[in-house]
């Protein structure tokens, strides 16, 4: 065992394998026996592709041959909100899927079902085969783009690739759609500026015949101020759906008899998410009188059987400590899901609930590259802390570990405060070798789940209406001061890092507090205006609930950019940026670099050619962890390689 300062312990978790390891997978599907997924490949630069297997026995081994479904220079994604989501769809051995090159939808391996010019999400199959409903953006002239609800025939009723039957019409936004089992009925959610899904959204029903959407849509659920989201048919016809009526995102049924909502499960917990992306899935049917689900509270979630008739829910013991699930499928007895847990590979798993055989699928997280020289993994710690005005915050903590190396006596290890994206979003205790390269290096790292996080119900949720760039500043702060009040962290060596939301979170905590000595922004936001002026049309007016209405509250929006108060901000600040990026545009970085080279104040701008909101290519995550690891080497003082495309402008 070495001794070494904390931040320069030898590791086996290199950039390459957090970047080789990783692959993004999303959207299992069950099909005629058959596990499907959507997997993005980093070493592909992100290349997206439809991938299938059929499920093994016990264990956590793949359990047959893997097949990519669709053909190898394809890309399968959806940009529909920029961030894009049900981006295929598969039923009968039949697969359709955005093509990212041209926006058509098409039918595996290439055949196009609609003509290009407007993007399309959220893909649906009707029972029967003959129509294809997707969620359609067409761009206007001189106006924000068009949401609405399109129909393609398929089969002997399509004459190729078509413009399809539109519905669902007058409405900023559409979702969601899904048809009864019988295919008589179809389901959508609508919402309008400037609420955000979960904010208000409003749940529709409509006939369906043999020429498509039949009549005009009825509103059946839903509200302003009620969050509704996944609706889904039971086998027997019954439209359900989760809602936070209750003040918890919990399951719903709507009884057709008289109208009336019944809650399937009534407790103080999510059993539903923040609808960032299409397709989401954290519920299904395994028959008419259960349905499969997680639930839980703070990121720790478990997988459970409920029974509609009393409500009760039997946890599933997996023999793993997953915490963490999306995209639950159910075909009867075979169910799917991606899953990960506190010291468990995240991957896409199958669940026999006859036998209660769980198989891995496709691991996304690989861990074999490992061999017997398996890393020390840091287990997170749930944390309470108290912040300002009398909060109680959230965040989960990780210590430094790794058998090979301590620290000099004395000596307490930096401490990373991650703040995550959204902002309207959470982190879990899930195993992410992001985070374990900190850890297994000897730098401590605490993930904040702030106020306006999900996953602790709407009242805390709404906690930064009005306050955003105040309240999540300060509970990251505080999760800082805690830990180091407890002698767990160096006060001296606090940095803090996050991307998107999280990197405007970052970036005012450096600006407007003297907490921090250093900080990373990952395409974060430094102009609050600018944002309003350039981000996309699902964003939009975000800000109206996060911050004020624009024009009328232009002060607090000034007031609490930070490219606005460049004087006060006295660190170094690194910034990771790419270059197709729409939703936070690169002049939001670069204005602030160089405000930052204007005072003569150390930094460094790491811009990515080809990258947009998020990094996708195995060779920039690598140089986006590296490069942040060797600017804090260089406040902290501590020895780190430094990488290429890296350069530190010292301050004067």
């Amino acid at each position: 065992m070495e001794i070494l300062r904390h931040g320069s312990w030898p590791s086996l978790i290199t950039s390459e394998r957090v970047a080789a390891g990783s692959l993004r997978l999303s959207q299992p599907r069950l099909d005629e026996g058959l596990v499907y997924w959507l997997e993005g490949r980093p070493s592909e630069g992100g290349r997206q592709v439809v991938m299938r297997a059929r499920p093994g026995g016990r264990g956590s081994g793949a359990g047959g041959v893997v097949e990519e479904v669709t053909p190898e220079h394809i890309n399968v994604r959806s940009v529909v909100h920029e961030y894009g989501g049900g981006d295929y769809c598969v039923a009968n051995g039949r697969v359709y899927y955005a093509d990212l090159a041209d926006s058509c939808i098409r039918e595996a391996p290439g055949a196009a079902v609609s003509r290009s010019g407007a993007r399309h999400a959220d893909l649906a199959l009707s029972p029967d085969g003959r129509w294809l409903v997707a969620v359609e953006e067409r761009a206007r002239e001189a106006a924000e783009p068009e949401n609405r609800l399109v129909a393609f025939a398929l089969g002997a009723g399509s004459r190729g690739p078509s413009a399809g039957v539109p519905f669902g019409a007058g409405h900023d936004f559409v979702s969601s759609p899904c048809f009864s089992p019988d295919g008589r009925r179809l389901a959508f959610l609508a919402w309008e500026h400037p609420n955000m899904p979960w904010d208000g959204t409003r749940l529709y029903e409509l006939a369906w015949g043999a020429d498509g959407p039949a009549g005009s849509p009825r509103e059946v659920a839903g509200g302003d101020a009620e969050s509704v989201c996944q609706p889904r048919y039971s086998p027997d016809g019954v439209l359900s759906f989760a809602s936070d009526r209750s003040g918890w995102w919990n399951l719903y049924q709507l009884r057709d008899a008289d109208g009336a909502v019944r809650p399937l499960c009534e407790r103080a917990a999510e059993f539903a998410g923040p609808q960032w992306v299409f397709g989401m899935s954290q519920y299904d049917f395994i028959d008419s009188r259960r349905l499969l689900c997680c639930y839980g509270s703070g990121g720790n979630n478990r997988l459970a059987i409920l029974e509609l008739a009393t409500g009760q829910l039997e946890d599933l013991a997996l023999g793993a400590d997953f915490c963490e699930f999306s995209g639950i499928r159910a075909m009867g007895d075979s169910v799917c899901f991606w899953g990960t847990g506190v010291s468990q590979a995240g991957g896409v798993y199958h669940l026999s609930l006859e036998s209660r055989e769980l198989s891995l699928v496709r691991a996304g997280l690989s861990l074999e590259g490992f061999g017997a020289r398996q890393p020390d993994w840091s287990r997170p710690e749930a944390i309470e802390f108290d912040s300002v005005a009398g909060r109680t915050a959230h965040a989960y903590f990780y210590p430094p570990a790794n058998r090979l190396a301590r620290a000099r006596p004395g000596e307490r290890p930096p401490l990373l405060v991650k703040s995550h994206g959204g902002p309207t979003s959470s982190t879990s205790a899930g195993l992410r070798l992001g985070i374990q390269y900190w850890t297994n290096r000897g730098v401590a790292v605490v993930d904040v789940n702030y106020s306006g996080s999900t996953g602790y119900g709407r009242e805390y949720r709404e906690r930064l209406a009005g306050a955003w760039g105040v309240l999540d500043v300060e509970d990251c702060i505080a999760a800082a001061r805690s830990l180091t009040q407890e002698g767990r962290v160096d006060g001296e060596r606090l940095a803090i890092s996050g991307g998107s939301a999280g990197g405007y979170t970052t970036l005012c905590a450096l600006t407007f507090h003297d907490c921090f000595s250093a900080g990373a922004s990952h395409y974060g936001i430094g102009d609050l205006e600018a944002l309003v002026r350039d981000t996309h049309k699902f964003e939009s007016r975000y800000m109206e609930k996060l911050v004020g209405p624009y024009p009328e509250e232009v002060e607090r929006y000034r007031a609490r950019s930070p490219i606005h108060h460049t004087e006060q901000l006295q660190c170094p600040v690194i910034f990771f940026q790419g270059l197709e990026d729409r939703v936070v545009p690169p002049h939001q970085a670069e204005a602030m670099v160089k405000a930052l080279a204007e005072r003569g104040i150390a930094h460094a701008y790491v811009p990515f050619e080809g990258e947009q909101h998020g990094f996708r290519r195995a060779e920039n995550i690598c140089t986006a962890l590296d490069g942040e690891l060797y600017f804090y080497s260089q406040v902290f003082h501590f020895d780190a390689a430094k990488p290429a495309g890296v350069e530190i402008v010292a301050a004067r």
